[in-house]
Formats: structure tokens, C-alpha cells, sequence
């Protein structure tokens, strides 16, 4: 088939989250074909996934491995805490002229999101999030994705794909393209302030949905009303406990330290 969404997902808490991804997906983009990738074999389709197929082997990056197992020739990979919030619309073209396709990672001032395992690359240079992926069956995306697995799994030192995913783009002759951030919305504040013509918000791509398996008491949160509620009140919080400037910034802008966010708010993919 020429284009569809895959989804990897591993145990009942995440494999829940994907369907109600999914969800969002076929609400919003009718007739697009899906595909689940999962341990459990009897996740029941329910009208949501065409295909379910097994992972090659359960881990917490399992998507390296599912990504060149795709049956799409133009594929969309979506992670389990997403909500597709209106249609895609010519969103695959992009791939008549590149490879792949994927949005800057949050929290670019912070160490985290700059951190490459052989490289060190400039600031303006840092992480793409790789929970929405873009890309086309090639010689060389398949390449790539080879890679890309074979140096992860390689150094058990490297919890986090993006490290890897961040040289191997660095180095790499790959026809890749930065996605809009509408594409993977990861801070909802930006809404408001987004005008009318800036921007059409796609995909909600935000931890909080996994509030309930990572906070005790914590409610499931499943729209995009209660995600933007949740993160005004977690950005509110996280201004307010830091307390220094940096240059740069107008003097009456919301305080930050040495450039770096506080912690406390969601952590990236």
C-alpha cells in the first residue's frame, strides 16, 4: 500500500494509548490505513487497526526494530501519546522529495536535547523528536533505519534513540526535511500564541497523556482540552520556580536560568 500510520506499542497501559490514538486518527483521517506493532497478538482491531503484527523482540525502543517492517511505501510512524487533531492533508508529499521527515525535539537549550554520542554539533543543530516520523521506503532510509538500530542497540550506555538519531542525521547525506512544529505540538501553550493564519495544529504529541502511569492519583487525561489545562498549569509552575534572566530575553519576560528550563514538566522522547 502507498501510505499509512504505524503505531508500537508493548503492554496493556501503552497498547490503550495507541488505540486511543487511533482513534483520533480515524476520526480525522478517514480511509488512511494503520497498522499496530505489539507483544500481544490478540489486541482486538476493533475498526481501529487494519494490521497487528508482532514485535520482533520487547524493549522499550521497540520502534527501531518496527520501523523498516512497515508494509507502506510512505509511512507514518506515530507514538502511543498522540492525538491526531485534524487531517493530514498533503502532508506524504513531502516525500516526492525527501527521505524522511520528523520536528525539532523541546527543551533546545538543555543538555539533554543537545547530547549526541560522537558528535558535539552546534546549538542550532540539536534533536529531532522521533515520536512523529515521516518516511519513504528507499535504499537509503532503509540504510539508515539499519543504522540507526545496530549503533543503539550496540551501546547500552544509550538510553535515548534521538542520541543516536542526532549523529546519524549529522553525518549523513539522508534527504531529511524539519517538520513544522504543528506537526508535533509537544508544548500547547504555543496555542495561544499562535494568530489565525500561523499555523493548523495536526498532531498533539504530549507526556501528559501518560500522566496516569507515571503519577500516582494522576487522572487519564484524553482530549486536547484537558492536555492544554494540564501543561498551562505545569508552565506556570515551572516559570515560577526559576529565577534569573538570561541576555537575550525582554526585561519583563517570564524567568529562566542560565538559558536552561526548570525541571519538572514533561521530559522529551
Amino acid at each position: 500500500m502507498a501510505d499509512g500510520v504505524i503505531y508500537v506499542a508493548t503492554g496493556a497501559d501503552h497498547v490503550a494509548l495507541a488505540c486511543a490514538s487511533a482513534a483520533s486518527l480515524r476520526a480525522t483521517n478517514p480511509g488512511l490505513a494503520a497498522d499496530l506493532f505489539t507483544d500481544d497478538p490478540d489486541v482486538p482491531e476493533a475498526g481501529l487497526f487494519d494490521r497487528v503484527h508482532a514485535v520482533p523482540r520487547v524493549h522499550e525502543r521497540a520502534k527501531l526494530d518496527c520501523l523498516p517492517l512497515t508494509r507502506f511505501d510512505r509511512t507514518l510512524f506515530l507514538d502511543s501519546d498522540t492525538l491526531v487533531l485534524q487531517g493530514f492533508g498533503d502532508l506524504f508529499d513531502l516525500l516526492a522529495r525527501f527521505d524522511c521527515a520528523m520536528a525539532h525535539d523541546v527543551r533546545r537549550a538543555s543538555p539533554l536535547v543537545q547530547e549526541g554520542r560522537d558528535h558535539v554539533t552546534p546549538y542550532a543543530f540539536p534533536q529531532l523528536n522521533s515520536g512523529v516520523l515521516l518516511y519513504r521506503r528507499s535504499e537509503a532510509m532503509w540504510a539508515f533505519l539499519e543504522e540507526w538500530a545496530a549503533r543503539f542497540h550496540a551501546d547500552p550506555a544509550v538510553v535515548r534513540d534521538q542520541v543516536i538519531l542526532k549523529d546519524l542525521l549529522w553525518e549523513s547525506d539522508l534527504r531529511f526535511y524539519v517538520l513544522p512544529p504543528e506537526f508535533n505540538l509537544r508544548r500547547t501553550p504555543m496555542l495561544d500564541a499562535w494568530e489565525p493564519l500561523d499555523a493548523r495544529p495536526t498532531v498533539l504529541h504530549s507526556h501528559r497523556l501518560q500522566d496516569h502511569l507515571r503519577v500516582p492519583g494522576a487522572a487519564r487525561l484524553t482530549t486536547l482540552d484537558q492536555v492544554v489545562a494540564a501543561e498551562r498549569a505545569a508552565h506556570a509552575a515551572e516559570w515560577a520556580a526559576v529565577g534569573a534572566r538570561p541576555a537575550g530575553w525582554p526585561a519583563n519576560a517570564p524567568l529562566v536560568p542560565d538559558g536552561q528550563a526548570a525541571s519538572g514538566s514533561a521530559s522529551t522522547d
